[in-house]
């Protein structure tokens, strides 16, 4: 080969690493561009559970950053799920606070024991196998679970909202408007467009506290803190977990829909449930609240298009770093509350469609015992709190003082339970025909 073919070989061999390089790069900036979106979407409630709590909210991050983590390894790295501070776990950390004058290291050994059940019981669905489980979650029990739990988080993202609805509805809008007009890349980044247009404003308003950026400081060390046990403690977060049970089953079910996969069959609810107990006991361990799968992020997913679960992975590293960069993790908290109203109005508004869609692309017939279970499962997850208030009739299981099963958890176990009972009516009525 002559000298000149050796450095025309030369040339293209390092223009071509050249270009891939440059083309890991980009794809590199737009994963942490996309990580970041949901690091925002996460971040509100995340850190509202240990300001009314009364756990440190930097913990909270670490917490929520590793328990990501944790499930993604036990999950097979397949579900793109994020892991943050549980909001049902309130009620009962509250009453532990009080029990022990302010002490939350007893509620850490509280949330440790439930993380622990959550174990156990992932073994026992291994044990039994996830088919017999499935079989008692058809389209017209999930469809209804999913939009419920977007109906109830939008009441809370209007509430959000109607600090100052204008911001909030520039917000909605610009992230409605980028949605249906833009192509490609942009599309994807929708929500953190939104957000930084909604920023803005605020700024221009005067409605941002800047105080909290400035005053913050670079880096800082998060008060770690060890657990205490005690049965009284055990005894008033343990149950917490029969509650949640079927709100994690309908955040993955949910989180699979949006996907087009079915993660309750692959990686398996043994394997989710496992991610999230011992997520919850990691949080437990180092002082932080229990952490649950979040439906903010799925709206994230719904709206974006982007089912990576790296990403989501990169949002965990970056919430557990906002852990310790405090400037950084300032900035967020300045974010006012109607931005965050508004783009929360879009992501639960998807999750609600996502619901309306399973059931119509699993082909439910429209029978009047399909039509019964939907209204029934609707009506008790969703009007429960309006029935209590008008007419002032309790809906639900109570399981101890603090803790009872209604809302979502209680709607889905009297689905389940309704529509195995009225499929049995109707098998045995087509036998005895």
């Amino acid at each position: 080969m002559s000298e000149n073919a050796i450095k025309t070989n030369t040339t293209a061999v390092a223009d071509q690493n050249q270009e891939v390089s440059s083309k890991s790069l980009k794809e590199g900036i737009m994963k942490m561009i996309l990580a970041l979106q949901h690091l925002i979407a996460m971040f509100g409630a995340t850190v509202l559970v240990p300001i009314v709590t009364g756990f440190d909210p930097s913990i909270a991050l670490i917490s929520a950053g590793l328990g990501t983590l944790t499930f993604h390894m036990v999950t097979k790295k397949k579900v793109p799920v994020f892991l943050g501070s549980s909001f049902a776990f309130i009620p009962v950390i509250l009453s532990v606070k009080q029990m022990y004058n302010g002490d939350l290291s007893y509620a850490q050994g509280g949330i440790i024991v439930a993380g622990l059940i959550y174990v156990i019981v992932s073994l026992f669905i291994k044990k039994i196998g996830v088919k017999r489980i499935e079989k008692y979650l058809p389209a017209q029990v999930i469809g209804p679970m999913i939009i419920i739990i977007g109906l109830n988080l939008i009441p809370t993202a209007y509430g959000m909202a109607s600090n100052n609805l204008i911001v909030a509805g520039i917000t909605l809008g610009t992230a409605i408007m980028i949605n249906f007009t833009a192509k490609g890349f942009l599309k994807q980044l929708s929500i953190l467009v939104a957000v930084t247009v909604g920023y803005v404003i605020s700024l221009a308003m005067g409605i941002v506290d800047t105080k909290i950026i400035t005053e913050a400081s670079m880096v800082a060390m998060p008060a770690f803190n060890l657990p205490k046990f005690s049965i009284p403690a055990i005894a008033t977060i343990a149950p917490v977990v029969l509650a949640v049970f079927m709100e994690h089953v309908g955040d993955i079910t949910t989180n699979g829909n949006v996907v087009g996969k079915n993660f309750v069959e692959d990686p398996g609810l043994n394997r989710t449930l496992l991610g999230d107990g011992l997520a919850t006991m990691l949080a437990g361990f180092i002082g932080g609240p229990a952490n649950t799968t979040y439906g903010e992020n799925t709206g994230v997913l719904a709206v974006t298009k982007n089912y990576n679960p790296a990403i989501l992975r990169l949002a965990a590293i970056f919430a557990v770093a906002l852990g310790f960069i405090s400037k950084v993790g300032a900035v967020l908290k300045s974010i006012p509350v109607p931005v965050m109203g508004g783009i929360s109005l879009m992501l639960f508004s998807m999750i609600s469609l996502i619901g309306v869609k399973t059931i119509k692309n699993s082909n439910v017939k429209i029978n009047v015992k399909n039509i019964v279970i939907m209204v029934v499962i609707l009506v008790l997850g969703f009007g429960s709190g309006i029935i209590e208030k008008r007419f002032g009739i309790t809906l639900g299981i109570p399981v101890t003082e603090t803790v009872k099963i209604s809302g979502l958890s209680f709607a889905a176990i009297v689905g389940v339970v309704l529509n195995a009972m009225l499929n049995a009516f109707s098998k045995k009525n087509t036998e005895n025909a």
